[in-house]
């Protein structure tokens, strides 16, 4: 019932922005952290950015002062602000959800979002 839908990609000149958004529906109680992650052609999944419950944040030292992730708890919701973008950034970009718990059980499970394309190209 929990699912992860994310928004925002598309294609961008290098040296512009674009924000990536991702919601949690369905019956959840809590998510401990949420994260961006990219996937580029013939190349592993790679950590963009994560963001606890509480705030921490870590990014990837390609994507830092460049990037910021957000979340709005109240709204299971995740952010990415992208600036700058290079053409080195091209991937598609997913949302994850560590620790999502469903309003009813005890237990923790983590959760992937359909990704969505962003393309730097002039």
């Amino acid at each position: 019932q929990v699912q992860l839908v994310e928004s925002g990609g598309g294609l961008v000149q290098p040296g512009g922005s674009l924000r990536l958004s991702c919601a949690a529906s369905g019956s959840i109680f809590s998510i401990d952290a949420m994260g961006w992650y990219r996937q580029a052609p013939g190349k592993e999944r790679e950590l963009v950015a994560r963001i606890t419950r509480g705030g921490s944040t870590n990014y990837a030292d390609s994507v830092k002062g460049r990037f910021t992730i957000s979340r709005v708890n109240a709204k299971n919701a995740v952010y990415l602000q992208m600036n700058n973008l290079k053409p080195e950034d091209t991937a598609v970009y997913y949302c994850k959800a560590e620790g999502v718990r469903d309003t009813g059980t005890w237990w923790g499970s983590d959760y992937w979002g359909q990704g969505t394309q962003v393309t730097v190209s002039a």
